[in-house]
């Protein structure tokens, strides 16, 4: 049997419920790794939950996003593609219990750590779109950066100390767009473009100490999670009719796309060579040659500058 590319590799995929972190953990799976898959969406509710809930513990329906998808339920998925799939339940933006995690992955793979993923977000319900900033909640737009950047911060400082003792690994910071552009929300724009910022941040430490640890950006395009498929009222199996209510959605992408584009940077020698950028699923597709799920290779950066900003035919 081929050896796959990135057996014997241990990855945590910190948001790994849905959307693009459950791509990304079902590719690194695919490709043979051992995966972590974190997040505060259950299945496994404590005893003592039932009469009154305990302190951070939820279920997949009664997380914040209301959404039916659990940790367990990606473990399972990266499982069945060949991998190993572990879930636990852990809140990112509590310390201890991130700290606890890496722990737990100290102890059960002798301090071996290859491909760190924070994708932890759950700002949807958060972001106010067409709202000057002057009228937005700062209650809510705190804790989209408590969620979205505080978390993503508070993960890479417990989990990089074991690639470091290693002296290899990756780190991929998930985000929206590669540029520093605005993104139409204040906290929203804050939130995705410090993720390129954390990457590029922890890109100089790393290599300023040699320390054989590459950390990089990387952004989808119009991902066609399962959140965007209710949106559009459609499933992954006839997505396409989506299209009559908003064309764009045509260029969209599955969150494998973003998983093989992690799959691929993984497996890369020369990573290194990629550390601090914001890359796109679309470049990296060309440059290793994947594709969608469905065989498609979409590219929406090229997409958005031709049909949707106006700037091409």
């Amino acid at each position: 049997m081929e050896r796959k590319p990135l057996q014997g590799q241990v990855a945590v995929v910190a948001g790994g419920t849905r959307g693009a972190g459950r791509g990304i953990a079902v590719s690194l799976a695919e490709a043979g790794a051992t995966v972590y898959v974190t997040g505060r969406s259950t299945r496994v509710r404590p005893a003592a939950a039932v009469s009154r809930p305990a302190a951070g513990a939820v279920s997949g329906a009664d997380a914040p996003l209301r959404r039916p998808e659990t940790i367990e339920e990606t473990a399972e998925m990266a499982t069945a593609r060949g991998g190993e799939g572990i879930a636990v339940r852990v809140d990112h933006t509590v310390e201890a219990e991130v700290r606890g995690l890496f722990e737990r992955v100290r102890r059960e793979q002798d301090g071996r750590l290859d491909v760190l993923i924070n994708d932890i977000w759950g700002g949807d319900p958060l972001t106010e779109w067409g709202v000057p900033f002057w009228d937005l909640s700062v209650e809510r737009g705190l804790q989209m950066q408590r969620q979205a950047v505080h978390s993503h911060i508070i993960t890479s400082r417990w989990g990089v100390p074991l690639m470091v003792a290693r002296g290899r690994g990756l780190v991929v910071e998930v985000t929206d767009g590669a540029d520093y552009g605005y993104r139409g929300n204040l906290f929203y724009s804050l939130a995705k473009v410090s993720a390129i910022h954390l990457a590029e941040a922890m890109a100089a430490d790393l290599r300023g100490r040699r320390s054989g640890v590459t950390a990089l950006a990387l952004t989808p395009g119009f991902l066609r999670s399962e959140a965007m498929l209710d949106h559009f009222g459609v499933t992954e199996a006839n997505w396409r009719e989506g299209g009559r209510r908003d064309p764009h959605f045509l260029a969209s992408e599955t969150p494998f796309y973003i998983g093989r584009a992690v799959a691929a940077l993984a497996a890369d020698p020369r990573v290194a060579d990629k550390a601090g950028r914001a890359l796109t699923t679309g470049d990296l597709a060309e440059e290793y040659g994947f594709t969608d799920a469905d065989g498609t290779r979409p590219h929406w950066g090229r997409y958005f500058a031709e049909h949707v900003a106006g700037k091409g035919s």
